[in-house]
């Protein structure tokens, strides 16, 4: 699944999913774009891709800003001339329930979770377009597919984000760029390092594999929808939750 040749832009970079996704992408052969919000963090992954021998560059981004996610887009491509793979990782939480939900936690999840993929999918399109190739990979959520109490914005903006994914894969299919969602389920991330054993537990008994997953698991499904074996997927969501959700 050799990407040798192909530019990647991965956000939300900094750590966790997206940071294992870039190294993967990395180690596939692509040249690596990476984005965040933390310059230094970025730093140390794009030093680290280029100690082993690949090629990338850290731009600090904040992906709801969209004169940020513009003139990032606009120096990304100065730099490597194209953009031909985007994966929109970036996500936060702000867990509450709905009757006590705040409207600046609410708008602040939509925001960095769904609004920002529009924005970044928006700028990079139309290198995709030139080239005549492109993979459009959303990081959505289990919890986007069934739900979870005390989540109704993260929820709802990974659902959303199903639906932005097949629209996207409807429009630009016939110029060869697919657009696939993963649905990760419970990862091992900081985010959810956070969690008590006992909520960790629970959770464990609701995998039919019996274990949490890892990011490797789903930087594992970017570099499959990312390569050529997989031109013929696109309007997918594809589950990598150990069997938490079915059919």
């Amino acid at each position: 699944m050799s990407l040798s040749g192909r530019v990647a832009l991965v956000t939300g970079a900094s750590q966790g999913i997206g940071r294992t996704c870039a190294l993967r992408l990395a180690k596939d052969g692509a040249t690596i774009a990476v984005a965040a919000r933390n310059q230094e963090k970025l730093n140390e992954l794009a030093a680290e891709i280029t100690a082993a021998g690949g090629k990338a560059a850290a731009f600090a981004l904040d992906v709801g800003d969209e004169d940020q996610v513009k003139s990032s887009v606009k120096a990304i491509i100065a730099q490597f001339g194209k953009i031909e793979i985007l994966v929109n990782n970036a996500g936060i939480t702000r867990d509450q329930l709905i009757m006590r939900m705040k409207r600046a936690d609410w708008d602040a999840v939509l925001q960095t979770n769904l609004t920002s993929a529009y924005l970044v999918t928006q700028q990079v399109i139309t290198s995709m377009l030139r080239q005549k190739w492109g993979r459009i990979i959303n990081i959505t959520s289990v919890f986007g597919q069934m739900g979870q109490a005390g989540q109704a914005n993260y929820a709802a903006s990974k659902a959303g984000l199903i639906g932005l994914t097949m629209a996207i894969a409807r429009e630009v299919g016939s110029r060869n760029i697919t657009c696939n969602a993963i649905a990760p389920g419970f990862i091992e991330t900081a985010m959810t390092a956070a969690l008590s054993d006992e909520f960790k537990q629970t959770a464990i008994k609701q995998i039919p594999l019996g274990r949490v997953g890892t990011p490797d698991d789903v930087a594992s499904a970017v570099g499959f929808l990312a390569s050529d074996d997989a031109s013929y997927i696109t309007g997918h969501v594809l589950s990598v939750n150990g069997g938490m959700l079915m059919g």
